[in-house]
């Protein structure tokens, strides 16, 4: 089993800054993909970024330029810096992998509990 557990949400100011960090453990062969999605109340989970164990990245064009994703592969942990934050940044941030348990096993996917961002005006 993989457990995904992340921490450094909160309430921060518009402006403002927080990172958010997400650790993987468990039965783990290899971590593929590690993303960041959110959920704001009333809308669907959106991806936010993604970063590939080459370390490729990508982001939602609503974030590009103050949202930047990285990862330790040697800690299976994935960050997300976010800068600058607006108030339409709130949300239940999920942090998801794609994890090969075993090298004759496919790819899992694995979604943390969720840690809430809330950015005042």
């Amino acid at each position: 089993q993989v457990q995904l557990v992340e921490s450094g949400g909160g309430l921060v100011q518009a402006g403002g800054s927080l990172r958010l960090s997400c650790a993987a453990s468990g039965s783990i062969f290899s971590i593929n993909s590690m993303d960041w999605y959110r959920q704001a109340p009333g809308k669907q989970r959106e991806l936010v970024a993604v970063i590939t164990s080459g370390g490729s990245t990508n982001y939602a064009d609503s974030v590009k330029g103050r949202f930047t994703i990285s990862r330790d592969n040697a800690k299976n942990t994935v960050y997300l810096q976010m800068n600058s934050l607006k108030p339409e940044d709130t949300a239940v941030y999920y942090c998801y992998a794609l994890v090969t348990v075993t090298p004759l096993s496919g790819a899992y996917d694995y979604w943390g509990q969720g840690t809430q961002v809330t950015v005042s005006s």
